[in-house]
């Protein structure tokens, strides 16, 4: 039962402990541990994400003060920040990474039955993309970036069904985008959406040949012959081309030796021509265009987490901090979806975790926070349709 509960212990109801514990003994991350276990680190930095407190020390502050309800909360007990900013330097960031991987799995069949807008492709499709957090080199030495700064890179390849992160990968800055690529675990007959700073046409090929698709913008320079226009009933519309090409140089041939096609758009806000370049010749122009106006739902997800998630002020400054903070943040944003799909919320992820936020040191039942107004049904409603069946 959950009735006069704590919201945050009932959060933490959703996080596998059993598959946790596993990874715990995996990294050894409970090894010569004595107030301070892996399971009670995460609770800190668990509670620290959603309550958006802005350093370890404001943490362990906000628990101090609710000593008493610490067991109700689910903690056995509380820490100062030097012990748990020594975990976070120290215990292996793997740890949080798996957890995070294995709530992406649990998470994202939940989210399968949501369709994309405007396009009519039943083909999983995923937007990739990487976002810059910038961290100064005194303090984070290992994160060398361009023009003597220093700067962490999240690289996330985005289920655009329910924006669940289907792959995250954490690098310095200077790592360039289009490797990212190279990581991907290929899904065939899926669809990656990506802008022209991940045209690399080996991996465009590799991709070709998984059977998977891709949609991205051409880079300016790119070189290509028209083979054929296709016929469709589409241009006219916001649809200016559509063709078969084959790349012309040299070097371009032998990287993609395969016939691409070019669809040519009007976006309808800026009125701006916008070429994009696929593999796929079975989609119409329109689902094309569409499927690359969806990228931006990866933007979207970097501004909620930066904002809603509390990776503005690090909690640490070691790679293996750093790498710590993210994964539970990404552990956290996968927690609010978890509970979101399973209470059958109308309300949007952004506003669950708006609502947990407020509500975590409150004894509500979360079913009954998450339901809107709108979504309870009168109780005189109720007896009426009562009175009607008798």
């Amino acid at each position: 039962m959950n009735e006069g509960r704590f919201v945050f212990s009932q959060v933490v109801d959703f996080v596998p402990r059993v598959q946790f514990d596993r990874f715990v003994e995996q990294f050894r991350g409970d090894y010569r541990a004595h107030e301070l276990t892996t399971y009670n680190q995460f609770l800190h930095l668990l509670f620290g994400q959603l309550t958006a407190c802005v350093s370890l020390r404001d943490i362990c502050l906000c628990l101090e003060a609710h000593k008493t309800s610490l067991w109700h909360l689910g903690f056995r007990n509380t820490v100062d920040s030097s012990s748990l900013s020594r975990a976070n330097e120290k215990r292996d960031y793997r740890i949080y990474e798996s957890l995070g991987y294995y709530l992406i799995d649990h998470v994202r069949p939940m989210y399968r039955h949501i369709k994309i807008e405007n396009v009519t492709a039943d083909n999983a499709i995923f937007a990739l993309d990487s976002t810059t957090i910038s961290v100064s080199l005194k303090l984070c030495e290992w994160a060398l970036g361009k023009y003597s700064r220093g700067g962490v890179k999240m690289h996330t390849l985005l289920d655009l069904q329910g924006s669940i992160p289907s792959q995250v990968l954490i690098t310095d800055s200077r790592w360039h985008d289009s490797n990212m690529l190279q990581e991907l675990c290929i899904q065939p007959n899926a669809i990656y959406t990506a802008d022209k700073a991940y045209v690399d046409l080996a991996q465009m090929f590799r991709i070709n040949n998984k059977g998977a698709y891709f949609v991205m913008r051409p880079k300016d320079n790119m070189q290509f012959e028209v083979i054929r226009e296709l016929d469709n009933n589409e241009c006219g519309s916001t649809i200016r081309a559509d063709y078969i090409v084959r790349l012309r140089t040299h070097k371009s041939k032998h990287l993609y030796p395969d016939e691409l096609r070019i669809v040519k758009a009007i976006d309808p806000e800026s009125g701006e021509l916008i070429s994009f370049i696929t593999n796929n010749m079975e989609l119409s122009a329109t689902d094309i265009a569409n499927i690359y106006r969806h990228r931006w739902d990866i933007e979207l997800f970097f501004k909620w987490i930066k904002q809603n998630i509390v990776i503005k002020h690090l909690w640490g400054y070691s790679e293996n901090s750093v790498k710590t903070h993210l994964w539970v943040a990404i552990c956290t944003y996968l927690l609010v979806a978890n509970i979101k799909a399973e209470y059958k919320s109308s309300y949007t992820i952004t506003e669950v975790a708006t609502l947990l936020s407020v509500s975590v040191l409150e004894r509500t039942y979360i079913k009954d926070l998450l339901t809107k107004p709108c979504d309870k049904q009168p109780s005189n409603l109720i007896l009426k349709d009562q009175l009607f069946l008798f």
